[in-house]
C-alpha cells in the first residue's frame, strides 16, 4: 500500500492548485494534505483540487479539513449545511443517549458532504473534557464536561464519520480542556497532577484509543514535562503510547501556531524527534512547507506501518442523508 515517503501534511495557498505546488508535492511526496477556507468556493472547485491534490503525488493520498460544526467549520453555506456548536448541541438534547444519536446523524451527513468533494478525513472527535477555566477558543467545540460524556459521543461521531468513509482524527491529545489561553497565540501550561491528568483528560482517549489517527496538542503538561509543549515532548508522546495507549498515526497540530517557538525548521525537528508521526504545516505557503518537508524528513518503518493502517481504515461510505437529515430533525 502506497502512503507516500514524506512525514508531512500539508495545505496549499488557494482555490486551485499552483505548478509550483505541483511540483513540490510530487517531490517532497506528503502523507496527505489539509484544506481551509482559503481552498473553498464550491463543491465542483473543491472536487478538482482534492483531485489534482492527489494526482500530483500519484496516489489516493489522504485530504484532510476541520469540519467540527459551529465556528470552526471550512465548508459553509450556501453549498454546505452550517451546524450548531458541538457542547450546543450536546447539552440542549436533554440527555447522553440522545445527544449520542444526534451527534453520530450529524456526522453521518458530514462526511457524506466531505466524501462527495473528495475529502476523506476529519478532524474530529475534539474530545478535550470542557472545564470551567477552558478558554473560549475551545469551550463549545467540546462534547462535555466530563471525560465518560466525552467519550460516548466521541465514540459515536467517530463512527459517524466512518459510515460515510471518512478516517476521524481525535484531537488535542493527551487533552486541552485546561487550556486557559488561545494556543495559536500563546502556550498555556497546565499544573494539575498526573493523577488528574489520567482520570479526566485522559480518559475519553483512553476510550477511544483504537482510532485510527489522532492530532497532538500544544500545552506544557508540568507533571510530566515542564519544559517542553506536549507536541514536542518524549515524555508526553511516550504517555499517549503507553499510558493512553493509542498505536495510531499521531500527527502534531499546526506547526505555525505561536504555542510553538524557533524556526518552523526548529519546530518540526523537536517534533518528530520526540515520537511524533506526521508534521502538520497548515499555512499553504512554499517556502514554509520547503522548510518542514527538509525537517521532518521521511516516515521511519514504524511511521510507515501506522500509516498503511490508517489508511486500510478507510471504508466506502454509505450514508442515507436523506434518512439521517429526517431523522436529525425528529429530534
Amino acid at each position: 500500500m502506497s502512503v507516500g515517503t514524506g512525514a508531512a501534511i500539508f495545505g496549499c495557498a488557494g482555490p486551485v492548485l499552483l505548478p509550483d505546488e505541483r511540483r513540490f508535492f510530487r517531490d517532497a511526496d506528503p502523507f496527505g494534505f489539509i484544506l481551509f477556507a482559503r481552498n473553498v468556493e464550491d463543491p465542483a472547485q473543491l472536487r478538482r483540487l482534492s483531485h489534482d491534490l492527489r494526482e500530483a503525488v500519484g496516489r489516493e493520498a489522504p485530504v484532510l479539513v476541520d469540519q467540527e460544526g459551529g465556528r470552526v467549520q471550512r465548508l459553509r453555506a450556501p453549498h454546505w449545511r452550517e451546524w450548531t456548536p458541538p457542547l450546543d448541541t450536546v447539552e440542549a438534547a436533554g440527555s447522553v443517549a440522545a445527544a449520542e444519536r444526534q451527534m453520530r446523524l450529524r456526522a453521518m451527513v458530514i462526511a457524506a458532504e466531505l466524501a462527495a468533494v473528495g475529502i476523506d478525513a476529519d478532524c474530529i472527535p475534539t474530545l478535550d473534557v470542557a472545564r470551567p477555566e477552558t478558554h473560549p477558543f475551545l469551550l463549545n467545540r467540546c462534547y462535555g464536561r466530563d471525560p465518560e460524556t466525552v467519550a460516548r459521543i466521541g465514540r459515536a461521531v467517530a463512527e459517524g464519520l466512518l459510515a460515510g468513509g471518512v478516517l476521524p482524527v481525535m484531537k488535542h491529545m493527551p487533552g486541552h480542556g485546561l487550556s486557559h489561553v488561545d494556543t495559536h497565540h500563546d502556550l498555556p501550561t497546565v499544573t494539575v497532577s498526573r493523577d488528574e491528568l489520567q482520570a479526566v483528560d485522559f480518559a475519553p482517549f483512553r476510550a477511544l484509543a483504537d482510532l485510527p489517527m489522532a492530532m497532538t496538542a500544544h500545552l506544557v503538561f508540568a507533571a510530566i514535562d515542564p519544559d517542553r509543549p506536549a507536541t514536542q515532548s518524549p515524555a508526553v508522546i511516550r504517555a499517549i503510547r503507553e499510558e493512553i495507549g493509542f498505536r495510531g498515526l499521531l500527527m502534531s497540530d499546526d506547526l505555525n501556531m505561536q504555542a510553538l517557538s524557533g524556526t518552523l525548521a526548529e519546530r518540526t525537528a523537536r517534533t518528530i524527534a520526540a515520537g511524533v508521526d506526521i508534521a502538520l504545516h497548515c499555512k499553504g505557503d512554499l517556502a514554509e512547507m520547503v522548510a518542514v518537508a527538509g525537517a521532518a524528513g521521511t516516515m521511519g518503518p514504524e511511521t510507515r506501518a501506522r500509516a498503511e493502517a490508517a489508511i486500510a481504515a478507510r471504508r466506502v461510505g454509505q450514508v442515507d442523508v436523506k434518512a439521517a437529515l429526517a431523522e436529525l430533525a425528529h429530534g
